[in-house]
């Protein structure tokens, strides 16, 4: 009769326990805070790429698209009343939905003329072309090419304490 080895039933038990630490509300909390990170990484990139607009003797400043990546109306990006650009207390307080296997967090800039600034458009004569600045593409471009690293470190940390020897 061939011997196929011992096992220790008790390290199985452990494991169990272990795994059941590892609940369904402590994954989805997981995630969520994944979501945030990333979201607060792409709120910081956006913000730094997104043009000022200068107005010499005009009377006006500008920031109002900036400051637009983390308020709620065009107004308060306007009057500076917002959170100032810090990405990732914004991003805290961003809603996470879920829609089956993934989580989305919505980023908007409320600033009515966001898209014109990120895609380009016509001169005020119609006779020519302003070059977008894809402030938001890039961002999310690099974001995304980061996030599966980021996502992985903060997984190994989160199995290694669920994990972790007793």
């Amino acid at each position: 009769m061939a011997r196929w080895g011992r096992v220790d039933y008790e390290q199985l038990k452990r494991l169990q326990k272990r795994i059941q630490k590892l609940e369904r509300a402590k994954f989805e909390k997981f995630c969520e805070e994944c979501a945030k990170e990333i979201a607060a990484r792409f709120l910081a990139k956006v913000i730094k790429r997104t043009p000022v607009g200068v107005y010499e003797g005009q009377g006006k400043t500008g920031g109002t698209l900036r400051r637009g990546w983390t308020a709620k109306t065009h107004a308060e990006a306007e009057s500076g009343s917002g959170k100032g650009g810090n990405a990732v207390s914004f991003a805290q307080g961003l809603q996470v939905t879920k829609h089956g296997n993934e989580y989305e967090i919505l980023v908007i800039n409320p600033v009515e003329y966001a898209s014109y600034v990120e895609y380009g458009h016509r001169t005020r004569n119609h006779k020519g072309w302003v070059q977008g600045k894809f402030m938001m593409t890039f961002s999310a471009d690099e974001v995304e090419l980061q996030a599966p690293k980021n996502v992985e470190k903060k997984l190994a940390k989160f199995l290694g304490e669920v994990f972790d020897a007793d």
